[in-house]
């Protein structure tokens, strides 16, 4: 527990004691009650600031401590509140037999205090039957307000280690795709390429190590090697149409558009009543092939995730390097409402929760890095850098 947790607690037991101990002084004077003031004067105090002492130790010995701050409150006016503290922690626990063993006790508080305190006459019955109704009253007050903040508290560990489990499966399962997909690409690349990289290395052993060959020999072999590399190549394209999943219908089959097709999808977003700003510091045209797909794609990424979470905000799109420095894109996209949560990351979202984790493999796997998430000004960033050799 915090220490305002403790110390809002110790404070609410000493005030709801200094009530008590007012009203005892009241009933005192109205009924003209006799007995050892002094007791209530001095002793009382004095032993409700033990309760407050005693009252830090419940929840290591909750049964213990009711007991104690109970039998101190048969005595001790000052005490009352501590002992409901107590019996609110004790009941917390939800153990009925503890329950069972206070309560009796508890009742017998108000007929200790009658007994000090007599008024003239002896005590009536109507009064005794009051007190212990008030009595019972408090008691199943405090039973039902400790019995809730117990439900609550496990409902909420609950929800807690269900959180941290769910937080750890799918940690699991992100790192079993990513295994079961760099697995199953070197699994298709040897299956697929194997056979011609083979072909092309024994006719190059050919070429290399026999100079006497007739011209039209090695034409020949030649073009065999230019098959067998064009081959490679197509296979190559296909074991990749392979990998890429079947539930994106605007990806292409054939190879993968680069960022001199940039200016044709930003047209469509356009087209489709999202506002798009540009920062092109780079010609696309310059950029190296592999890292230029790679571009298109992470940009292509944001621009689908900004429209399925903040359709028809503005959107803008950075790309600046060069040779040796490496190729710098940002895309970034205002919330859909002033104020309100955008999309924390495509993990979350409703599909297969891979999409920018899948780009963040692949910016890796090419020497580079990615990150998203949320700015400060609440806006969804997706940033990325490439590298780009000289």
């Amino acid at each position: 527990m915090t220490l305002w947790g403790e110390t809002w607690r110790t404070l609410l037991a000493a005030g709801a004691g200094l009530v008590v101990w007012l009203a005892s002084w009241a009933v005192i004077d109205l009924e003209g009650r006799t007995g050892p003031e002094w007791w209530l004067y001095a002793i009382d105090p004095a032993l409700g600031l033990l309760s407050l002492v005693l009252l830090r130790f419940r929840r290591r010995w909750p049964l213990a401590m009711a007991l104690i701050l109970i039998v101190l409150s048969t005595v001790a006016t000052t005490a009352s509140g501590a002992v409901l503290v107590a019996l609110i922690s004790l009941a917390t626990r939800r153990h009925w037999r503890e329950l069972a063993v206070i309560t009796p006790l508890y009742l017998a508080t108000s007929f200790v205090w009658d007994a000090m305190f007599s008024p003239p006459g002896g005590q009536s019955w109507v009064t005794t039957l009051t007190n212990v109704v008030i009595q019972v009253l408090m008691l199943i007050a405090a039973i039902a307000v400790g019995y809730s903040i117990g439900v609550r508290r496990d409902n909420v560990a609950a929800l807690r280690e269900r959180a941290e489990v769910a937080e750890r499966e799918q940690g699991r399962r992100v790192e079993q795709a990513r295994v079961t997909e760099r697995a199953r690409i070197a699994r298709e690349m040897h299956d697929v390429l194997a056979h011609r990289i083979s072909l092309i290395a024994m006719n190059a052993g050919v070429l290399n190590f026999r100079d006497d060959l007739p011209p039209e020999q090695v034409r020949e072999i030649a073009g065999t090697v230019r098959d067998n590399a064009d081959q490679a190549v197509q296979e190559l394209r296909a074991v990749l149409g392979v990998l890429r999943g079947s539930d994106e219908p605007d990806q292409p089959r054939g190879p993968q558009p680069d960022l001199e097709h940039l200016a044709g999808l930003l047209d469509e977003v356009r087209a489709g009543g999202t506002p798009v700003v540009t920062t092109l510091r780079v010609d696309p045209a310059a950029v190296p092939e592999a890292i230029s797909r790679h571009a298109y794609r992470i940009i292509q990424e944001g621009l689908t995730n900004a429209r399925k979470h903040a359709a028809g905000q503005p959107i803008t799109v950075s790309l600046s390097g060069g040779p040796g420095v490496g190729l710098d894109l940002t895309v970034v996209n205002q919330p859909a409402t002033y104020g309100g949560s955008p999309q924390t990351d495509e993990v979350r979202d409703s599909g297969s929760g891979m999409g920018l984790l899948g780009l963040a493999e692949r910016a890796v796997l090419s020497g580079g890095q990615l990150s998203y998430g949320t700015d400060r000004s609440g806006r969804f960033v997706v940033r990325a850098w490439l590298p780009w050799s000289t």
